[in-house]
């Protein structure tokens, strides 16, 4: 067990580091139809699936997206640069945030810079935002091992067959625990931007 576990934290580490975002000159500067859009991403984002059958963006997905108002709606059925570099968004945010939190984080974004004309774009966001994708890929990898080594240092004083299964629960409870605390400061931002768009609403009716 514990070199399954050796392993898997070598494995998950190497493919942390060939993980790429969707760079924005690769994406087409032509308007796609659904069924381009999906393939696109199943293509880009296959390093992300956790099972070679898993579906990474669906129809549906994106009919419910246009639906619920974070994406707007195509222009005669087909998808532009900027609609893609959203729904991209909307794939990472998703396995963190309820769709409501998208919606109140990314709509005033879609708003403001999808399809502008001005200064800046919503390319110019993606970029903005991904740019230091490669600095912050080499903070966690240490902090990875970081954590494996603080998990194999419990359970010392338990029999030595019961060591490495009570280390792995460890590891698993010490990552769980990091992204526990992140999801709830990311709720509490949001919950703190809900809050001031409602005393903005209600100082605007006085």
């Amino acid at each position: 067990m514990e070199n399954d576990m050796k392993h898997a934290i070598v494995d998950l580490l190497a493919k942390l580091k060939t993980i790429d975002y969707i760079r924005p000159e690769s994406i087409p500067n032509i308007d796609l139809y659904m069924d381009q859009i999906t393939s696109f991403m199943d293509t880009q984002l296959q390093d992300s699936k956790r099972h070679a059958d898993d579906k990474l963006l669906t129809k549906t997905m994106i009919n419910n997206y246009t639906k619920n108002d974070l994406l707007p709606p195509p222009h005669k059925k087909k998808y532009s640069k900027e609609h893609l570099l959203t729904l991209i968004l909307i794939y990472y945010l998703k396995n963190i945030l309820s769709i409501s939190d998208i919606h109140t984080i990314l709509k005033p974004i879609t708003e403001k810079y999808l399809g502008s004309d001005g200064e800046h774009n919503m390319s110019d966001i993606y970029t903005e935002i991904f740019r230091m994708e490669e600095e912050e890929t080499s903070k966690l990898l240490k902090e990875f091992s970081k954590k494996y080594s603080i998990a194999k240092s419990t359970f010392k004083d338990f029999p030595e067959e019961e060591q490495e299964q009570l280390q792995t629960f460890s590891f698993i409870c010490l990552l769980s625990f990091d992204i526990y605390m992140k999801k709830r400061l990311i709720e509490k931002i949001i919950d703190d931007v809900i809050a001031d768009e409602s005393e903005a609403k209600d100082q605007s009716k006085q």
